[in-house]
């Protein structure tokens, strides 16, 4: 079994150490773009013409399955690529767990972009699965970008805005974009109230890696043998996983547990 995962940087990593430890012995194909990164500010027609390169470049190397590690790219260019794919390859959006987090009650809270924060798509997943719900949508600005850097002092700073806009009596806490799912324990630590119930948080790593596997037909296989290989495309060239991505466990998964070569 070979799956596809695409972004434009490395928040793809969550979902795809999410694969690595359903089934270790998938093989996995990272397809990054990093001469159009980031995607967030591009216009829709332009980030869909980059995913869409990206996808083509994975797409090369025959995969079972497609995932579009990128909330902003799923909001976008799911369409188009779905279009280019299927049905012969399965392509598997991340949209925001705002449906399973609304099921505790809340009052929850939304971390994203500020592009997202406040979007029609946005409100209209808050309409559709958090009605009577409290919800406050929290943009997260310079977090993604913090993130795919490395830079700890930036993502600190980012992280504690974000938290001052958080209301105190937050129980829950929905990670909007993937990135954000590689600092989640930062996130709790900035959020968690003395004297407050744990903090729950909602990312979608999970989800969507189990739902690669249920449109493929496949089951978990978690004790398998670790015989996967990663091949990491950049901008459609053969490379190696971005250095950034070691200073998280998830990229130090798929470093430790892929074989070389």
């Amino acid at each position: 079994m070979k799956i596809a995962l695409m972004d434009s940087g490395i928040g793809l990593l969550a979902a795809t150490a999410a694969v690595r430890r359903l089934r270790p012995d998938a093989d996995l194909v990272l397809s990054l773009d990093p001469d159009g990164m980031p995607w967030g500010p591009r216009t829709p027609e332009d980030l869909t013409a980059r995913a869409l390169a990206v996808a083509e470049a994975a797409a090369a190397h025959r995969p079972d399955a497609l995932i579009v590690g990128c909330n902003t790219a799923s909001v976008h260019a799911l369409p188009a690529l779905r279009a280019l794919l299927e049905p012969g390859v399965p392509v598997i959006g991340t949209v925001p767990a705002i449906k399973p987090a609304a099921s505790g009650g809340g009052p929850l809270a939304i971390w994203a972009t500020p592009a997202t924060t406040g979007s029609p798509y946005q409100r209209n997943l808050i309409a559709e699965f958090a009605d009577g719900v409290t919800v406050t949508e929290v943009p997260c600005h310079g977090l993604a970008e913090a993130v795919e850097h490395a830079d700890q002092a930036a993502i600190d700073t980012a992280v504690a805005a974000a938290a001052a806009l958080t209301p105190d009596d937050v129980t829950t806490v929905v990670l909007g974009c993937t990135h954000y799912e590689l600092v989640a324990e930062r996130i709790r630590a900035a959020v968690q109230r003395p004297g407050r119930p744990p903090l729950v948080l909602h990312g979608s790593a999970g989800a969507v890696a189990a739902q690669a596997l249920r449109r493929l037909g496949e089951h978990p296989a978690t004790g398998a043998a670790v015989s996967g290989s990663l091949t990491v495309l950049l901008s459609g060239r053969e490379g190696v996983l971005p250095e950034p991505a070691l200073a998280y466990d998830e990229g130090r998964l798929l470093r430790a547990v892929t074989p070389a070569g």
